[in-house]
């Protein structure tokens, strides 16, 4: 039954998506131009994102995760695994919602393994949905803010934000993040 419900709901996504025009597929440099921004960004509006990510064993950027929804919903993104400063892969996160939804967002979202282990979990699966295959600690800081990086202690942790601060609240469980290849 939730098979089918996780199908029907990704069948929604392809549709909202293929409608919007929200799912064109980027070429690589222009994934890397974004994720070099977005992670200048996190540099710039949070102290303490140059110790995060040097800690890092890896970082996932998605530059822009667009989310849209009438009644049913959908996001979906485009971005790049980095391992000592170069990218290592090309990702997609996917997510499907049903129930009162209107409107849209987009998002930038980096996910910092801080464990090499949950990085070769990640790197070695088909398909890695957060939540299901690994817990995601989402840190909730306004824009200008300082990390206690010695606080930091999970093996995954995502940060989410836009141009102009972190949002709250935000729920990445049931986004699913495969490795999609570029030509």
């Amino acid at each position: 039954m939730a098979l089918t419900i996780n199908r029907l709901l990704l069948a929604a996504l392809a549709a909202l998506f293929a409608f919007t025009g929200a799912a064109d597929a980027a070429s690589k440099s222009k994934i890397d131009r974004r994720v070099d921004k977005a992670l200048a960004e996190f540099r710039d509006q949070i102290g303490g994102a140059d110790a995060v990510l040097n800690r890092a064993a890896g970082v996932l950027v998605f530059p822009s995760i667009k989310k849209a929804g009438i009644g049913i919903g959908g996001e979906y993104g485009e971005g790049a695994l980095r391992i000592g400063g170069r990218t290592a892969g090309y990702y997609s996160s996917a997510a499907a919602s049903i129930g009162f939804q209107l409107g849209a967002q987009a998002r930038r979202q980096i996910i910092v393994f801080l464990d090499p282990e949950a990085l070769e979990k990640f790197r070695s699966s088909q398909g890695w949905e957060i939540g299901v295959d690994a817990s995601v600690t989402v840190i909730t800081l306004d824009a200008g803010a300082q990390i206690d990086t010695k606080e930091l202690n999970q093996p995954i942790v995502a940060f989410v934000f836009d141009g102009k601060g972190l949002m709250y609240n935000l729920a990445l469980e049931g986004s699913k993040i495969t490795r999609i290849h570029k030509d």
